[in-house]
């Protein structure tokens, strides 16, 4: 049985970069598509020092390369999440591409809820009230990350 429902394709070793454009392959063989905004953070701007800030994508598709104009803000299948490059050694996510990152690639404004309840931007400063989409001033695990992307795209959640 498999341990997630996103399914390994390429382990690499090679740190992940701002502007990399990475594939998740799905249990039905389709593709869907992040990318990597910050890179190898620092502990003041991320819950834990070497996190990586991602957007995963609401862009399907069967081939492993994307459309660019899918991956935009406006198209996030999930909100901003923290995560560390296991992922990526493992081989559950493949980097397909780069592109440098525009202000039109970001969402205007970055949001994270802190377990006490307040609310953080991507540099961790205080903001007054949520602004969505709104992630958590946590870091993610990829099994995390099956799970949510298994809920909001239908398929059911692998048992632990």
């Amino acid at each position: 049985m498999s341990e997630t429902n996103i399914r390994i394709l390429k382990p690499s070793r090679k740190k992940p970069a701002s502007g990399d454009i990475f594939a998740l392959q799905l249990p039905d063989e389709q593709y869907v598509f992040g990318r990597v905004i910050s890179a190898d953070l620092p502990a003041d701007k991320a819950p834990m020092p070497g996190s990586y800030l991602i957007y995963i994508y609401d862009h399907v598709s069967s081939a492993k390369s994307p459309a660019l104009d899918q991956l935009r803000p406006d198209f996030l299948l999930l909100p901003p999440i923290f995560i560390n490059r296991i992922p990526w050694t493992k081989g559950y996510f493949e980097t397909v591409g780069t592109q440098p990152l525009s202000d039109e690639d970001l969402l205007a404004q970055h949001c994270f809820r802190r377990w006490t309840g307040e609310y953080r931007d991507e540099q961790g400063h205080p903001i007054p009230a949520p602004v969505e989409p709104c992630g958590d001033w946590a870091l993610s695990s990829y099994r995390w990350l099956d799970d949510h992307i298994s809920d909001q795209l239908g398929f059911p959640r692998i048992p632990e």
